[in-house]
């Protein structure tokens, strides 16, 4: 749908909400983060500018509620019933999720130094690292990692070689990729490297 066109009228409450928030991505995806307006996005969601001004205070909020949502929902927790099996697959989601379109979008916008953008940065980041610990704690009761194992620190460990590729060097994120990040990351946890 193109940026001028005007959305039948979607009701109230949570459907506006996500109606705004997915008109936000699309905004991003189609015209990125400078041109981005809230007049686009309210007319690409169906809603008045001043709906989406009661919700959101400015241009920047509303770009980082869209981003902080859809970043928590868009890369499922593996549960297969193995702690390797189970940081390969969080590897391999979180490299499809941001080497596709939306991700890649994602990924432009939170590396911005607007300061409401740096604050969401920091609240994805710490959202996904809580939002994967339990994939840690299965771990640790089924013995298969020591027992005081940090789950912030085997998260972070596993994504950091991925973010460096997408972030400073460029390289391509193959599978292989995502799965020397997993098996790194496994290696160092089994080793007590995060326990404190």
């Amino acid at each position: 749908m193109e940026s001028g066109v005007t959305q039948p009228p979607i009701g109230r409450g949570p459907k506006v909400r996500a109606a705004v928030l997915a008109a936000t991505l699309t905004e991003l995806a189609e015209v990125g983060y400078a041109a981005l307006t809230v007049d686009n996005v309210a007319r690409r969601a169906g809603v008045h500018k001043t709906t989406v001004y009661r919700r959101w205070a400015d241009r920047e909020t509303l770009i980082a509620d869209a981003l902080t949502e859809r970043v928590a929902a868009d890369i499922p927790l593996p549960d297969t019933g193995a702690i390797d099996t189970d940081l390969r697959e969080l590897a391999r989601n979180l490299t499809a999720r941001m080497t596709g379109r939306i991700g890649r979008i994602v990924l432009t916008t939170m590396l911005s130094d607007a300061p409401e953008i740096t604050e969401a940065r920091r609240r994805i980041f710490a959202d996904r690292i809580l939002r994967a610990a339990p994939l840690v704690e299965r771990a640790v009761r089924r013995g298969e990692l020591p027992a005081d194992t940090d789950p912030v620190e085997l998260i972070r460990a596993l994504a950091a070689p991925i973010y460096l590729r997408l972030v400073v060097t460029g390289e391509p994120l193959t599978t292989a990729a995502a799965d020397r990040a997993a098996a790194a990351a496994l290696a160092a946890a089994r080793a007590g490297v995060f326990v404190p």
